[in-house]
């Protein structure tokens, strides 16, 4: 006992309003149902889940672009030839592929 009161370090604990203090702050920022942590971790969600609405938005404002595109009979006419490889009656389609554009064993 005679070291405690020696140490200048430890003197501010001998005080009780100080303990209280200290272990209720220790208690609120660690153990209580809203601690520090819980609330450090929902920011974090929430921050997550702004990342993903702002991605939404743009894949939206993309889909809304290519559907209006598709709207007009040129736009659907391009897409079916690019995508499905259709052609008119008269007309004769080749498909020209490059070696690096194969797909290959390796690849798979």
């Amino acid at each position: 006992m005679a070291q405690f009161k020696k140490n200048k370090y430890l003197k501010p604990f001998k005080n009780w309003f100080i303990l209280i203090l200290l272990g209720f702050a220790i208690w609120m920022l660690f153990f209580d149902t809203n601690s520090w942590l819980i609330h450090h971790e929902l920011n974090n969600d929430i921050k997550a889940l702004e990342k993903e609405k702002e991605y939404y938005k743009r894949e939206i404002e993309k889909d809304n672009k290519t559907i209006k595109k598709l709207s007009t009979e040129e736009g659907l006419e391009k897409f079916a030839r690019e995508e499905y490889y259709m052609k008119r009656d008269n007309e004769e389609i080749f498909i020209i592929e490059y070696e690096d554009s194969l797909k290959t064993k390796k690849d798979d």
